[in-house]
């Protein structure tokens, strides 16, 4: 059984770090590519970054040169590295899985349940 399960959320200032992890089991976590969407209320959700198997990275615009997106396959572990972080960053963060490269679209198969970020002016 597929999971995915993300920490690190939490409430920051604007222009601070945050670094979010999705914990990976029940599949080869190697042969997915991997992204983060996030949600914020009243707006659909949108890809953040994504990272495929060969290490090729996507990011949405807004986050260039802000994100970064990482993963380990030796931990099974995905990460987002976030700074320089504004008040329009405040999101549910979630990670997806899927052993197609989707990029930034939405099609992933499996989804984490979510960490909050919110950072305040």
């Amino acid at each position: 059984q597929v999971q995915l399960v993300e920490s690190g959320g939490g409430s920051v200032q604007s222009g601070g770090s945050l670094r979010l992890s999705c914990s990976a089991s029940g599949y080869t976590f190697s042969s997915y590519t991997m992204a983060w969407f996030r949600q914020a209320p009243g707006k659909e959700r949108e890809g953040v970054a994504a990272i495929n198997t060969y290490s090729h990275t996507y990011y949405a615009d807004s986050v260039k040169g802000r994100f970064t997106i990482s993963r380990d396959n030796g931990k099974n572990t995905l990460y987002l590295q976030m700074n320089s972080l504004k008040p329009e960053d405040t999101a549910m963060y979630s990670c997806a899985a899927d052993p197609v490269d989707y990029g930034l679209w939405r099609p992933y198969t499996y989804w984490g349940q979510g960490t909050q970020v919110t950072v305040s002016s």
